[in-house]
């Protein structure tokens, strides 16, 4: 970090004074949505009302999703959450609250979506014999280890029905929790058909706060790596998002933490902001990061063509321009320099068999 940045930083933090335990701070409207629910301000207090989180049960028929993005090297993701109580400011997924009649911003991490028979229904299609084996991504959308399944362990039996089936699985998660899984990837990298990667975004606790309010701090998470590696089970780190002058500077210092920890291998995602996510990314800026805010957003549309986002198949999860050059190259060398991304990582579906049908519970 330059003198520049260290300064507006140290203003920015003598600025912000707010302290919440949620990632925004409002319900923007639902794009889809002509009628919008307004609270009176005669009665509530945003700063003092208690946003307590609920939880819904979504009676999908069907859990596993496909894709046929060029840009991602999964076409089939399993998530057994919708909304994500993490509440990371800038994710990508909270525009998919829409379709389920709520908004992106405060619902998106307040009002969670449930799937409980969700090992059932992947026992179900995984029997099936129209599934052809391949990776199932989980957290693809949103993340399966955020703190409610700590109780509700709808991730765990999922797993339990992939190792039983040996369908290799790629897991991305903010939360040290995945480590309780142990001993369900262990049985399934028997296999060759495990792998996780541990989203690190900073090495800064107070960052993380602000950036991430119900994540794992970024010690837990990189013990979570150690753990996960020293277990034999393939290992990587995810720097996603990167955000231009904000810890994009932590690039270097975020994959030999990781490398140290055991990660082999890394992946580095650009910030994206889909549709109501970038105004409420522009609010969080001024609450913030005010004196950093033209900067980071000049970034971002060095990046994205003069935009704000850039939806385009082949750009959107690397951006253009000189400064994701720059991002990448720095990336890469880091890589290098720390001995990541020097193998090939490949799951494998030769061990594959289908689970028993007659297991399946009443749902």
């Amino acid at each position: 970090m330059n003198h520049a940045d260290q300064h507006a930083d140290n203003r920015d933090k003598s600025r912000s004074t707010k302290t919440t335990t949620r990632g925004v701070a409002s319900n923007p409207v639902n794009r889809f949505e002509a009628i919008q629910v307004e609270p009176d301000p005669d009665w509530y207090d945003e700063d003092e009302s208690p946003l307590q989180t609920q939880f819904i049960r979504d009676h999908s028929q069907s859990i596993i999703s496909y894709n046929d993005s060029p840009d991602l090297n999964f076409r089939a993701s399993v998530n057994p959450y919708r909304g994500c109580e993490h509440g990371c400011v800038y994710c990508y997924a909270r525009p998919t609250h829409e379709y389920a009649g709520m908004s992106a911003g405060l619902d998106f991490e307040s009002k969670i979506l449930i799937k409980l028979e969700a090992p059932e229904l992947l026992r179900k299609e995984l029997s099936a014999r129209k599934w052809k084996p391949q990776m199932i991504a989980m957290s693809g959308g949103t993340d399966c280890y955020q703190p409610v399944e700590r109780k509700l362990r709808i991730t765990r039996r999922c797993l339990e029905v992939l190792a039983e089936a040996r369908n290799p699985v790629g897991i991305i998660t903010k939360n040290a929790l995945v480590t309780r899984d142990i001993d369900l990837l262990s049985q399934l990298n028997e296999h060759k058909a495990a792998a996780v990667f541990i989203s690190l975004t900073t090495l800064d606790t107070d960052l993380r706060k602000i950036m991430e309010p119900r994540t794992s701090p970024p010690k837990a998470r990189l013990d979570a790596i150690r753990k996960l590696a020293d277990a034999g089970i393939p290992t990587g780190v995810m720097i996603a998002p990167a955000i231009p002058a904000l810890n994009e500077p932590e690039i270097p210092a975020l994959l030999d933490a990781a490398a140290q920890a055991g990660a082999r291998h890394a992946a580095l995602v650009p910030l994206r902001l889909p549709f109501g996510v970038a105004p409420m990314f522009e609010q969080w800026l001024d609450d913030h990061f005010p004196a950093r805010k033209e900067k980071i957003l000049n970034r971002i549309k060095e990046m994205r063509d003069g935009k704000m986002n850039d939806s385009t198949f082949g750009s959107r999860m690397t951006g253009h321009g000189v400064h994701a050059e720059q991002m990448r190259g720095i990336f890469e060398v880091s890589c290098r320099k720390v001995g990541i991304n020097q193998e090939n990582l490949e799951l494998s579906t030769d061990s594959f068999r289908r689970p028993e049908r007659d297991q399946l519970m009443l749902i």
